[in-house]
Parts: C-alpha cells; sequence; structure tokens
C-alpha cells in the first residue's frame, strides 16, 4: 500500500512542477493501472515463475510470465505466457496467451487458455498472483474435463501414458501426430 501512496505524491509533484513550467504534462493513470501496480508490487511467485517487462516498466500493462513446473507431466518445460490488461481491471480479467506451443488439453495451438478464472469465474478480488497460480497449476494437474484441445483431453482420460509420452515427444522438439512443436526444455 505504501508503493500507491509514493506513486501518488510522486505524480502530485511531477504535475506541480508541470503547472510551473519544469517538466513534461504527467499521464494520469487510470484506476486499472493503480491496482495493477498493487498487484505486481505484492507479487508472491513460487520459484518456477518469473515475470518481465518486454515493453518496459513504463508499460504495465502488458507483460510476460515465464513458467518452470517442477513437477508433473511438463517438469522442466518452460512455457511463456503474455498479459494483455484492460485499463478497467480489475472488473474485466486479463488477456492470457501462452505464447509456447504446447501439447495440453487446457491450451490449444494458437495459445488461447481455458482457466475458469479467466472467464466466468472471474471476480474483482482476485488478482495477477491468483492467474499465475491458475496456470501454474494447470501444468501439474491438466484438467480433461474442460478442455481446449479435445484430442489432448480424450488421451489424457483414456491412456495416461500415451499422454506423457506425447507431452515429452512434444517438449523436446517432435510430432504429436500430424502437429510439430518446438522445443521447450
Amino acid at each position: 500500500m505504501i508503493g500507491l501512496f509514493k506513486v501518488k505524491e510522486k505524480q502530485r509533484e511531477q504535475a506541480q512542477n508541470a503547472s510551473r513550467g519544469g517538466g513534461a504534462s504527467v499521464k494520469k493513470q487510470s484506476a486499472g493501472e493503480l491496482r495493477l501496480h498493487k498487484d505486481i508490487s505484492e507479487l508472491n511467485l513460487p520459484s518456477s515463475c518469473a515475470i518481465s517487462f518486454p515493453n518496459g516498466k513504463d508499460d504495465l500493462m502488458n507483460f510476460e510470465v515465464s513458467i518452470k513446473p517442477d513437477d508433473g507431466y511438463y517438469h522442466n518445460g518452460t512455457f511463456l505466457f503474455t498479459f494483455q490488461v484492460s485499463p478497467v481491471y480489475p472488473h474485466e480479467a486479463p488477456k492470457v496467451k501462452c505464447k509456447t506451443k504446447v501439447y495440453h488439453p487446457n491450451i490449444d495451438l494458437e495459445g488461447s487458455v481455458c482457466l475458469n478464472i479467466l472467464r466466468e469465474d472471474w471476480k474483482p478480488v482476485l488478482n495477477i498472483n491468483t492467474v499465475i497460480y491458475g496456470l501454474f497449476h494447470l501444468f501439474t494437474e491438466p484438467n480433461s474435463e474442460d478442455p481446449l484441445n479435445h484430442d489432448a483431453a480424450q488421451v489424457l482420460r483414456d491412456n495416461p501414458k500415451l499422454f506423457e509420452t506425447n507431452v515429452r515427444r512434444a517438449m523436446t522438439g517432435g510430432y504429436v501426430g500430424q502437429t510439430f512443436f518446438p522445443r521447450c526444455i
């Protein structure tokens, strides 16, 4: 919370300097930007997750999260997600895409992610930390009951050993059926 007060205080100083002709005008932050700043300052990520800002720290509304599961089918793979956060956040869930092509029941080949808290179960009390933990959980416990990749979900349900083989083949850079997956391990 102290970080938010510092941001507001800095904005006030910059606005006063600008009104005196001592600097550039200050861009007013939206409520979504303020909330996102708070969420990011309070992140408590597992060591297997990292956040980065490819457009610099001035663009908090667009960032990337890498997840490297330390358990389960996707052990030691590295998966990159992009987050686009709306100015009306937290009243609207962030838009999340997986940039790493992955054989997964809850992530399609275009990178769309099926996670309930990004859709119908989103509530403004949820935050970025919750979303990242939700994504992390998809890799430790893939959900075949709510799939985007129906083929992967069926294999997971019907033949978990074959699913594990397919995941390893995809992660080491290979074909699963007719689809090629670049190496991510």
